[in-house]
């Protein structure tokens, strides 16, 4: 195999990692929007379209496969073939997430919802920006690109903690909201963890670029 064969193969693996993470990013746009409009309907199709992403995440997966096994790649074309195996499962467990918050759209769908949501949309929209740039990160190899995403991690979390703090008054007030305001708090810590998975991302394209290990969560 030539080098210019390899590197056309490596730029079709950008091409690939870029379509997943649209269609991870498109879901948690959704799942989100789907919550906060009451719309069955599109927390279904990001329920139905999960299927997708999953064979989205094993044609990545055999595509690096047989990228090493073609050829024995450089020590950096190494690192990001590896670090593509290990970010598709982090976007497919992303992905995940966003479907456990439409499942639980749909299982609201009857309930009036007990406060209006503010911050997770606010936290649905840092994540959903850090899954898109942490991936665009990864296909220009942008090591401060990644530091910067990882940094938006905090504003997750702060809007997590903020969240936690009202719905646990809410639940110490009336106990029969208890039910809804726990959904509420799962849904929170789910996008709390999308923010951890791109942090991780992030690290390993740290990684991919200059072959040190940097901790970004400090």
């Amino acid at each position: 195999m030539t080098r210019n064969y390899f590197d056309k193969e490596l730029n079709e693996l950008h091409l690939m990692m870029l379509k997943m993470g649209s269609a991870v990013e498109e879901a948690l746009i959704n799942s989100v929007h789907a919550l906060k409009n009451k719309d069955i309907a599109m927390a279904q199709e990001v329920i139905d379209n999960d299927d997708e992403i999953d064979n989205m995440e094993s044609d990545i997966e055999d595509k690096c496969l047989k990228l090493i096994a073609l050829q024995a790649p450089m020590a950096k074309d190494l690192r990001f073939i590896a670090t593509a195996l290990k970010t598709i499962t982090d976007l497919e467990r992303i992905a995940d997430h966003a479907v456990d918050i439409s499942k639980t759209t749909i299982r609201l769908a009857d309930e009036k919802y007990i406060k209006e949501l503010i911050d997770i949309p606010k936290m649905g929209e840092i994540a959903t920006r850090m899954v898109k740039e942490s991936i665009d990160a990864y296909v220009k190899q942008d090591v401060d690109k990644a530091r910067e995403v990882a940094k938006m991690d905090d504003e997750v979390d702060a809007y997590y903690k903020q969240m936690f703090r009202e719905l646990l008054l809410i639940m110490m007030e009336d106990p029969k909201k208890i039910n809804q305001a726990t959904s509420f708090l799962f849904i929170g810590k789910s996008l709390e963890r999308i923010g951890d998975y791109v942090t991780n991302i992030c690290e390993r394209i740290v990684y991919a670029v200059t072959s040190e290990h940097h901790n970004l969560n400090d």
